[in-house]
């Protein structure tokens, strides 16, 4: 009996993650897996490309986490620079093209997972696919800025967009000696938070010697008489540039997929079950950046490209293509970044968000510090709570603050996964020593406030 045949369109962490958990369930002569990857390298963490930037990471090869040789000596047929361009799903075989031959050939698959991770926003300006623009989700997108900055004259840079990409491209930009401005399109860099938190990032990075402009339109891009980009413009200004850097976000990478009729989500990512089957479709999985995943808080689908989720997708659906099992339940939005050594974090919904959906809510947001007032070392945060307006369920959390206030988060984003109150919340055991927390640690003085505005919230319902 022939082996049957997992074909992975996608090199990266879901996809990799699918190829290797697949081959240690079954071995070679059971399952043959072949991969295909678009670009040069496999394996590698996208999340880490502008800390190694900024320098902080020295080397590229430090971001691989297994190399296409390595894969190979797993017995996994990995074809890197080999682009899949179609998917035949009732013919059940996939169309690719070699990129450096310009071969195209058909590989048929028995199970098929579908890893295309996600693509950069670039809007369709003027001048934005000029010489010193760069994009960054690659590791050759990082080569080719990397490149661009030494090749420089001047050392102004522009980051279009104040999201988790573009404060963190920010910094490293900084940490390579250019005058940065950011321009924001939102009133408040760091959409994923509220705006009363988003401003305590703008005066951070002000203070960082960062000029972040928000309600700022990018409308063009110039360029100089070498062709190279010389500045952004936007509705109000002009903005001399050197090199220019977007972190607008991403979109799920699923133009193939939709050419295929397989079914999309409001936001263009794949649907699939809990199992990461795409719907309807029994041997077909897909994962990582180019899915839609379930909000446990909102109970409707979300487009989160992490590489967290990424790698959990991989090995559910290695098992599950395996012959094993495994569901991935969904998530409830955590997320933490950092510019220089401001730390931000978020779980759970914004305000924006629980409105969306219709629920009630109350906040609370207090000012703490991440150690015992009187310790050495000590400085503030603040965290936002956000919980439900009769029930007291927790909502949300938001946190930016320094000296260890990010992590924080992840004690919210468990009592968010357990559907916990806020008053629940109050009794947690957590850990306290001077050098590591006050008393009562930031996330719980958060919400015992919490816990006084949902009463003063029945108390204003019972008196009308």
């Amino acid at each position: 009996m022939a082996a049957e045949r997992l074909v992975v369109v996608g090199g990266d962490a879901a996809g990799m993650s699918a190829a290797s958990q697949a081959r240690r369930l079954k071995g070679p002569e059971e399952m043959s897996i072949v991969a295909f990857e678009r670009g040069a390298f496999t394996s590698y963490s996208a999340c880490g490309i502008p800390y190694w930037v900024s320098g902080d990471v020295e080397s590229r090869d430090d971001l691989i986490a297994r190399t296409p040789e390595e894969h190979r000596e797993r017995s996994i047929d990995l074809r890197t620079r080999t682009e899949v361009t179609e998917i035949d799903v009732e013919g059940r075989r996939v169309r690719a093209l070699d990129r450096d031959s310009g071969e195209s050939y058909w590989t048929g698959f028995d199970k098929l997972v579908i890893a295309t991770g996600a693509r950069p926003v670039r809007p369709d300006l003027p001048g934005i696919g000029a010489p010193g623009v760069h994009g960054v989700q690659t590791l050759e997108d990082g080569q080719a800025l990397l490149d661009s900055l030494d090749r420089a004259t001047g050392r102004r840079a522009v980051v279009v967009g104040a999201g988790y990409i573009g404060v963190e491209m920010a910094e490293a930009m900084l940490k390579r000696g250019f005058e940065v401005t950011v321009l924001n399109r939102g009133t408040q860099p760091m959409a994923t938070l509220d705006p009363d938190m988003g401003r305590l990032v703008h005066e951070a990075m002000d203070g960082l010697g960062i000029t972040t402009v928000n309600d700022a339109a990018v409308t063009a891009v110039l360029t100089g008489e070498d062709g190279r980009v010389s500045a952004v413009v936007t509705e109000e200004e002009t903005y001399p540039a050197d090199v220019v850097v977007l972190g607008i976000g991403v979109e799920p990478e699923t133009a193939l997929a939709g050419a295929a009729g397989l079914p999309l989500g409001p936001h263009g990512g794949l649907l699939t079950d809990l199992s990461m089957r795409v719907v309807g479709h029994d041997d077909i999985w897909a994962g990582g950046d180019c899915v839609e995943v379930m909000d446990l808080v909102a109970h409707r689908t979300r487009h989160i490209a992490l590489g967290t989720h990424a790698n959990k997708h991989g090995q559910i659906i290695g098992a599950n293509a395996g012959g094993g099992y495994g569901t991935f339940p969904g998530v409830v939005g955590t997320a933490v970044s950092k510019v220089c050594d401001l730390e931000i974090a978020r779980t759970g919904l914004r305000e924006k968000d629980a409105r969306a959906v219709g629920l009630r809510y109350v906040t609370a947001t207090i000012e703490s510090t991440g150690r015992a007032g009187y310790y050495p070392g000590a400085r503030p945060m603040t965290v936002k709570m956000l919980a439900e307006h009769r029930t007291g369920r927790l909502l949300g959390v938001q946190i930016v603050g320094r000296d260890g206030a990010a992590k924080r988060v992840d004690v919210a984003a468990v009592a968010l996964t357990a559907g916990m109150t806020v008053e629940a919340m109050t009794a947690l055991d957590l850990g306290y020593a001077p050098p590591f927390s006050p008393v009562w640690d930031p996330v719980l003085v958060a919400a015992r406030k919490a816990v006084s505005a949902v009463r003063a919230a029945l108390r204003e319902d019972g008196d009308r």
